[in-house]
């Protein structure tokens, strides 16, 4: 099995050999010299380097005290994630999964070999605690692939100890720096060593899109230039926004394969925006296009929902039972949401990596590289962003106000609550649209994803107030067929049926607050 570590780690350059007086970083008490560690790492990649394109890391390696095969994930400048395996001939399934999203169909194979000799002094504190671990790596890389080459080179790295305080780190940041060092211009050994071994490669050090170390701040300028290639025109800002999601489902994919916390929502969000904005900007992107894309999105967000809706199910439901007091309780409830959370989310989980290895979820990404790599712009693309967002905005706009005005005249009970369901999702594409149009039109469209956020949390209580109910019935039925009480999903069924009814009653007054708020779109 897999474990994962988070490494906290600095990376320094030095013209002079050997290490500073590290005693004399405030809180170490000695440096323990443990000797020599030679270390053999080969890195795996695609042929085009898809890994190395994301600063991700695949290796295999032997020597020191974690031998086996590393899978790092970028977090933040110097903060990665590192998942372990152990040692084996071929890449475990369970890490090949993990980079699935990013290498699709295309082979994995040695690509860098680093043999580095690593000369380490472990920090402590008064009570023999480690602070860090600081190495002097001598660095051998050879190229496995084409007719690249060999390079040399030595680095010295800071690594944070378990659950240690990343303000030490600054500490000793402050000694190298004074002694001569430098922070590296590469955040990892693997992006120097690509640069450098590449074919007909000058021996200048690598320099990557993730620095191994925060940026000193940049003095303040009074006017700011134009970055090469930030968005002009309406068709700019779209692809913007449609490049980051796409970016976000990749990014995700490894953290629902996890099933970390919050992954699988923050992934079918990222597909809801996708597909939103392919049906907000039908005047900028070509429907001919985007249509079969949105489909195929929108059979990923059902899918993803299985385990996303289950979850939020359950932690409503349990959160229910817990605010009973004790003498509403009867019967063996808890055991039974348990039970009822617990099968329903192993076997929707299973479920959903199968999705992710399949063939109509990869060919899916590799659409959406293929749109942003060669995007079906239409004429009003390369027009100014302002009257053409604004006009995509405020037509979605109008469309939740005819929702929630049917809604609004319509009796409590089933078609309301299907009327308000769907003004929660027309709320959620205004939502989205607004943000695509937030860095062209700036306070007025922040302020309306503002507004649109808080409608729908509103309408999104009473959706899963409506959910909460007939997952009740449906246990109650079940308790009653096995002879226990249901009293208890009785009195919690009343209770969701009174916070629909509150949410139901403040809807009113929050969207005549919404339309005062947002005259000018609705103009």
């Amino acid at each position: 099995m897999a474990d994962t570590k988070r490494e906290i780690e600095r990376k320094y350059e030095s013209d002079t050999d050997g290490l500073p007086d590290l005693t004399r970083v405030p809180g170490v008490a000695s440096v323990h010299d443990r000797g020599v560690t030679h270390l053999d790492a080969t890195y795996h990649d695609t042929a085009d380097e898809r890994l190395a394109a994301s600063a991700v890391t695949l290796r295999h390696r032997t020597g020191g005290s974690d031998a086996g095969w590393h899978l790092k994930f970028p977090v933040a400048p110097g903060v990665r994630d590192e998942i372990r395996a152990p040692l084996s001939d071929t890449l475990p399934a369970e890490l090949a999964a993990l980079v699935r999203s990013r290498v699709r169909h295309h082979p994995l194979l040695p690509v860098v070999r680093l043999r580095s000799d690593r000369d380490v002094r472990h920090l402590l504190d008064t009570d023999g605690r480690l602070l860090a671990e600081v190495s002097i790596d001598t660095v051998h890389a050879e190229r496995l692939t084409g007719d690249g080459g060999t390079a040399r080179w030595t680095e010295i790295e800071v690594e944070l100890a378990d659950d240690g305080d990343p303000a030490f780190l600054d500490k000793v940041d402050k000694r190298l720096r004074k002694a001569g060092a430098r922070p590296a211009r590469s955040s990892s050994k693997l992006a120097r060593a690509l640069a450098e071994t590449a074919p007909h490669c000058t021996a200048t050090p690598a320099t990557d899109p993730t620095p191994a170390t925060a940026p000193e701040a940049a003095p303040k300028q009074k006017r700011r230039s134009r970055a090469v290639g930030e968005p002009v025109t309406a068709g700019d800002h779209v692809l913007a926004y449609v490049r980051a999601q796409r970016d976000a489902l990749v990014e995700l994919d490894p953290a629902v394969r996890q099933d970390l916390p919050d992954a699988v929502h923050s992934m079918r969000v990222a597909t809801r925006r996708l597909r939103s904005t392919f049906r907000t900007f039908r005047t900028v992107l070509d429907r001919e296009t985007t249509d079969p894309v949105a489909t195929d999105l929108k059979w990923l967000a059902g899918e993803l929902g299985l385990d996303r809706d289950q979850e939020v199910l359950a932690a409503r439901l349990d959160a229910g039972l817990a605010d009973l007091p004790p003498d509403l309780v009867h019967g063996p409830v808890a055991g039974r949401l348990t039970h009822w959370a617990e099968a329903r989310h192993a076997g929707a989980h299973g479920r959903l990596t199968g999705i992710l290895d399949s063939h109509r979820y990869l060919t899916l990404l590799d659409t959406l590289d293929a749109l942003v790599g060669d995007p079906p712009l239409r004429k009003k693309a390369g027009a100014a962003p302002e009257k053409v967002l604004t006009k995509a905005v405020r037509k979605d706009l109008d469309k939740l106000t005819g929702l929630v005005t049917r809604a609004l005249d319509l009796p409590p009970g089933t078609d309301r609550d299907v009327a308000l369901h769907e003004a929660r999702k027309k709320a959620k594409r205004t939502r989205y649209a607004a943000e695509a149009a937030t860095p062209a039109l700036g306070k007025p469209a922040k302020r309306l994803v503002a507004s649109m956020k808080s409608l729908q949390g509103l309408l999104g209580d009473h959706q899963d107030s409506v959910m909460a109910r007939r997952t009740l019935r449906e246990l109650a039925a079940v308790a009653h067929a096995a002879g226990e009480n249901a009293f208890t999903y009785g009195v919690l069924h009343a209770r969701e049926e009174r916070r629909a009814e509150l949410a139901e009653s403040a809807l009113p007054d929050a969207w005549d607050a919404i339309t005062g708020d947002h005259r000018p779109w609705t103009a």
